[in-house]
C-alpha cells in the first residue's frame, strides 16, 4: 500500500507519548476539550506506528527509517 518510512526510533517515541498522553489524563491532568484532542493526537500516533507510515513526512520526502 504505502513505502514504510517510519524508523524503531519514530515508532517507540509515539507510542511513549501516547501512554504518556493516557496516564496523564487518568491522572486527572487532562480534561476537557485538551483531553480529547490530545486522545485523538495519541490515536493518530499509535496508528502510524504500527503501520510505520506517517503521512506528514511524504509530502516533504521524510523518512527516518534506516535504508
Amino acid at each position: 500500500m504505502f513505502k514504510k518510512n517510519m524508523g524503531t526510533a519514530d515508532r517507540v517515541f509515539r507510542i511513549a507519548v501516547a501512554l504518556l498522553i493516557v496516564g496523564l489524563y487518568y491522572a486527572g491532568v487532562l480534561s476537557g476539550a485538551w483531553a480529547s484532542g490530545l486522545f485523538v493526537v495519541a490515536g493518530i500516533f499509535v496508528v502510524t506506528s504500527f503501520v510505520s507510515f506517517c503521512p506528514l513526512y511524504l509530502p516533504f520526502g521524510l523518512s527516518t527509517r534506516s535504508k
